[in-house]
């Protein structure tokens, strides 16, 4: 499989982007676990182009993290051009347009999955970008916009016929809770539709090694892109790949791994954050990290209220010692 010159083994697992949660020091976490790429938070095109600096903080990616691409999304051909003249200058491998977020605020302003009824608009907005950079440009959306509109093999051939170089499909409308489950016939049939030649990767209930077979297997894509399920699991990438390359299904880490890749993630945290703010963010990792251990509780409620990098480690320190010998 190949976007552009970027050249990928088989059935390859990329990381969602995923606002708050894909910053650098959890895309370099699941990069070293095993994922063939990983993309930025989405980024939205009018804060690029005020040159807000939240956005712009966005773009900055460790050479590490290579392939990478950077996400923008808009609702208009202009401002969508020239973020992503923008985030070209940052050299990213690729230029991702997100026509998939169905969050209230994104997509009540026709951005996101909310530009779905909307076809024409989704292709000369994807057209302009496309003709405006020479990094490779790729889309990641869902079925269509709602139950009635189920639009995606169209879609699919109207963007790749204006040059995009690979599509990613989330498994639901734009109306889907995500409590429904995903359907992936429709990502089954853009695969399987004749004239489409670009790489089809699938989204939606990639929970486990089990389910990343399941769904290649039976719909054939080329690529798996994984979200929610990474959030404290970046392991999910060594053992997907695991199975799908020899067939054999990894226990899962143990209590010293998860304890060193927390850490880890931290110090990567402190070389773009400074200390107070490194130590607040990761608090909403740290029941992720450690999800089914009994009476974690303790721990967490002390790691919700240090501020200094030395407090964590001494619990997490703690919590080796402490699960070293009840697991």
């Amino acid at each position: 499989m190949k976007i552009g010159e970027i050249v990928f083994k088989r059935y390859p697992l990329f990381l969602a982007p995923m606002e708050g949660v894909t910053d650098a020091p959890f895309r370099l976490a699941c990069k070293r676990c095993g994922a063939d790429m990983v993309f930025s938070e989405f980024i939205s095109s009018d804060g690029l182009i005020r040159d807000a600096v939240k956005s712009v903080r966005k773009l900055g990616f460790n050479e590490e993290e290579r392939p990478f691409g950077v996400q923008i999304f808009g609702n208009n051909v202009a401002p969508m051009v020239e973020a992503a003249v923008y985030a070209e200058r940052y050299q990213p491998d690729v230029i991702d347009i997100n026509f998939g977020c169905p969050v209230k605020k994104v997509a009540s302003k026709g951005a996101g999955s909310g530009i779905m009824n909307d076809i024409p608009k989704m292709v000369a907005i994807t057209d302009a970008v496309v003709k405006a950079v020479r990094t490779p440009v790729t889309v990641k959306t869902r079925l269509g916009y709602d139950s009635e509109h189920r639009d995606i093999v169209e879609i699919a051939e109207r963007l790749q016929d204006v040059g995009i170089q690979a599509l990613t499909i989330h498994g639901r409308l734009r109306t889907t809770k995500w409590s429904e489950p995903a359907d992936w016939t429709l990502i089954g049939a853009v695969k399987n539709n004749p004239r489409m030649t670009i790489p089809v990767i699938g989204n939606g209930d990639v929970v486990d090694a089990a389910s990343a077979k399941f769904f290649i297997d039976n719909y054939g894509v080329d690529a798996l892109m994984i979200g929610r399920a990474t959030y404290g699991n970046p392991w999910i990438f060594t053992e997907i790949h695991e199975y799908l390359e020899n067939g054999v299904l990894l226990s899962p880490p143990t209590v010293q791994q998860r304890v060193e890749v927390a850490k880890t993630h931290l110090v990567d945290s402190l070389k773009i954050k400074d200390e107070y703010y490194a130590v607040i963010e990761m608090r909403k990792h740290w029941s992720l990290y450690f999800k089914g251990f009994p009476d974690f509780k303790q721990f967490k409620l002390r790691l919700m209220e240090v501020k200094t990098v030395s407090e964590v480690f001494g619990i997490l320190d703690e919590i080796y010692t402490f699960y070293s010998y009840l697991l």
